[in-house]
């Protein structure tokens, strides 16, 4: 199982397209707090995310509750300023991956810190960043391929 961590989110849409990407490969959703939403059970009904219960969610209240509750062995925090490439990457079961928040990505301390495990999605130098959700589901989708898409429906061979 991989494990989508979102720090400080600020977008509900990111959000919701997010819990559906984890819905349908059945990978975890860390959220850090602050969150520039609610996700009570209310708002949720009212924002029609007929999946979030589908997701296994966990809430933190910052980055320190969320390390003091978790042992990451693996972790890919992903960064425009990364050296390297997110295909370069390694990707193993149980790995974490580490997204900011959408106006300013992951905290800078916090990138130095994890400087070995920075890794960004190419794209043109004219581009400031992809969509939050599109970069998830990019870095998902790759960890997957490399783990050989377990316990998921390969549509290629039901077509045979």
């Amino acid at each position: 199982m991989l494990n989508i961590v979102l720090v400080e989110p600020e977008i509900p849409q990111n959000c919701g397209n997010i819990a559906r990407t984890c819905a349908a490969t059945g990978a975890r959703l860390h959220l850090i707090r602050p969150l520039g939403f609610d996700i009570s059970e209310k708002a949720v009904r009212r924002a029609g995310l007929d999946y979030w219960d589908k997701v296994e969610v966990r809430d933190y209240e910052n980055l320190d509750d969320f390390f003091s509750k978790n042992q990451v062995r693996e972790m890919w925090c992903l960064s425009t300023k990364a050296p390297r490439s997110y295909c370069e990457a390694a990707y193993h079961d149980e790995c974490y991956l580490f997204f900011g928040k959408e106006t300013k990505g992951l905290p800078e301390s916090f990138l130095e810190e994890h400087r070995d495990s920075c890794v960004r999605i190419p794209m043109r130098d004219t581009i400031r960043s992809l969509n939050l959700s599109n970069a998830v589901a990019i870095t998902v989708f790759e960890a997957l391929r490399q783990l050989e898409f377990p316990n998921l429906q390969d549509y290629g061979k039901m077509r045979k």
